[in-house]
């Protein structure tokens, strides 16, 4: 892969899982990475990774958010890459769905892209360049059985990345959008083999 110098880029989710082999490999490539996760013990994970700069951030949080652009502008004058791939998922049937496990994973899945993406496209409108990738889900665009939460949210996303693509593309900003199938990670650590089967033979 090519090294690539003075180029800055924010990852959310960036402590464990697809996020952290995100920005490891940015990392790796001589990018500078603002590495985000909820909590300080997460952030351990990452901690002394080079070029790595770890912070504590509730992106579902438009004040925690408006700290975090404070921070990563105190660190460069150009941000170059986001990575919105923090996201959270909160099973269930939808008779069963408490109103709090819609809410959360909406906030954090959907809302928390909304917050942190129009915060730093004003820096990339301005320096006239930018990349923005958006980690989705196949269960956002083939829906899943007890995820609609989850489902909505990812497939939210999509919808999202679409609209903002044609916003400004012209403005030499490209928006694109990653769907993954089920893959071993922490996220689905918690699924039975049972489960999991069952949904590698749902999206088959």
């Amino acid at each position: 892969m090519f090294k690539y110098s003075n180029k800055t880029a924010v990852v959310t989710g960036a402590s464990r899982g697809i996020g952290k082999e995100i920005a490891t490999t940015l990392a790796d490539n001589g990018i500078q990475v603002i590495g985000i996760a909820t909590s300080e013990k997460s952030l351990d994970t990452i901690r002394d990774i080079n070029n790595i700069i770890p912070f504590c951030c509730d992106i579902s949080d438009e004040k925690s958010i408006e700290d975090l652009y404070t921070f990563v502008t105190e660190h460069s004058s150009n941000i170059d890459i986001l990575v919105n791939n923090a996201g959270i998922h909160m099973d269930n049937i939808l008779l069963r769905m408490q109103t709090e496990e819609w809410k959360k994973v909406l906030d954090v899945n959907l809302n928390g892209p909304f917050y942190l993406t129009k915060i730093l496209l004003k820096n990339m409108v301005k320096n006239k360049k930018g990349r923005i990738i958006n980690i989705s889900s196949i269960s956002g665009t083939d829906g899943n059985k007890g995820q609609s939460n989850y489902s909505a949210s990812k497939g939210g996303l999509l919808a999202f990345t679409k609209s903002l693509a044609k916003e400004v593309g012209k403005r030499n900003i490209t928006v694109n959008c990653i769907a993954p199938g089920i893959i071993e990670t922490d996220m689905i650590s918690d699924l039975s083999d049972i489960v999991k089967k069952a949904i590698c033979k749902e999206f088959h």
